[in-house]
């Protein structure tokens, strides 16, 4: 179980062959790295199937790999243009999650275990596409704190707040380890056990399925600002994208210059005083940060999540063409939302 889905293992992968599963949607949310919140917004994780498998299906179509199979309705495997009704259930292929192994001791991650050539693993890497650079995006912190420069982005000069990007930033950060930390291509190429052959397809798969994403976007009004994708290495060492994908929970999307991700949610909580027990403890404890913060996160007011849970469908329904849910127009909901930013 994850902090807002849960994986049933139907057939263990083997060290040659995908093994299979399937990924239950819930209404589960997580911000900050906290896990489960103490709210459930309804329909959410059904919201969020239905928009992954839209991608998946469109990735399919283009002959993108992907680990997706099929949605689950009425016990059988459909397509996504098969299924009559909202479901939260996806079929996926799975792959072995091989974990580098940590030394307490100087808080180090040994990624040896992963060599060219494997097969039917889970690359320990999360590829982060940046198509613009809003206010409080970590690109400024890292920039601010000397960790990177804006020619290590690929840019020729200093970024702005807003700033709308020529060309996609790509951004690599690790995917197993305890606190997920950005590294360079470099770093990233050495520990993913890609040959040089997957890793150049890797970056090419980015920018194709972030162009995908944007164009289905623009189409309902929606700006693709960034977002995160997962690979593995099927049993033929074929590269092949995973997890879920196209989302408000793996991107960053306005309407109208409103975030429509689960930065509403955030930007409440950023006021809370657990919040700021959590940024404290992040910065002095490290890894065991969660146990040393003594307050619980407040549960959302019941207006406010009730917005949230229509946002998470209409984004659904606007993308997919699809009028899955009985809510109002993404337009109308996000006026609601700005009335509390006032």
């Amino acid at each position: 179980m994850g902090s807002v889905k849960d994986v049933k293992i139907l057939k263990e992968p083997t060290d040659l062959k995908e093994g299979e599963g399937e990924f239950i949607f819930s209404n589960r949310y997580s911000v900050f790295d906290w896990g489960e919140m103490p709210d459930h917004i309804d329909n959410k994780g059904t919201a969020l199937c239905l928009l992954s498998s839209y991608f998946f299906d469109l990735l399919e179509k283009k002959g993108i790999k992907t680990h997706f199979i099929g949605l689950v309705e009425d016990n059988q495997i459909k397509k996504f243009n098969e299924i009559n009704n909202p479901v939260n259930i996806m079929r996926v292929k799975m792959v072995n999650v091989i974990r580098p192994v940590y030394n307490k001791e100087n808080n180090t991650y040994d990624y040896s275990v992963y060599h060219e050539g494997m097969i039917n693993y889970l690359v320990p890497l999360e590829i982060i596409y940046r198509n613009k650079l809003p206010e409080g995006s970590s690109v400024f912190k890292r920039l601010k704190s000397g960790s990177i420069t804006f020619k290590d982005l690929g840019l020729d000069h200093e970024p702005v707040p807003g700033e709308t990007l020529a060309k996609p930033i790509l951004d690599v950060s690790t995917k197993l380890e305890h606190v997920d930390r950005y590294l360079s291509w470099e770093e990233a190429k050495k520990i993913s056990g890609l040959d040089d052959k997957n890793f150049t397809l890797l970056k090419n798969l980015i920018l194709q399925i972030n162009d995908l994403i944007t164009k289905e976007c623009l189409k309902a009004g929606i700006e693709n600002i960034d977002g995160k994708f997962e690979f593995a290495v099927d049993g033929k060492g074929n590269l092949m994208l995973v997890d879920v994908l196209g989302t408000p929970d793996e991107c960053r999307f306005l309407y109208d210059g409103f975030h429509i991700s689960k930065e509403f949610a955030r930007r409440w909580y950023r006021k809370t005083q657990w919040f700021s027990e959590v940024e404290e403890a992040k910065k002095k404890y490290g890894n065991n940060w969660k146990e040393k913060v003594k307050s619980k996160p407040e549960k959302l007011p019941s207006d406010i999540k009730n917005l949230i849970s229509q946002m998470y469908m209409s984004v659904t329904n606007a993308i997919t063409g699809r009028k899955f849910f009985k809510t109002d127009d993404l337009k109308n909901i996000i006026l609601k939302l700005k009335q509390y930013d006032k």
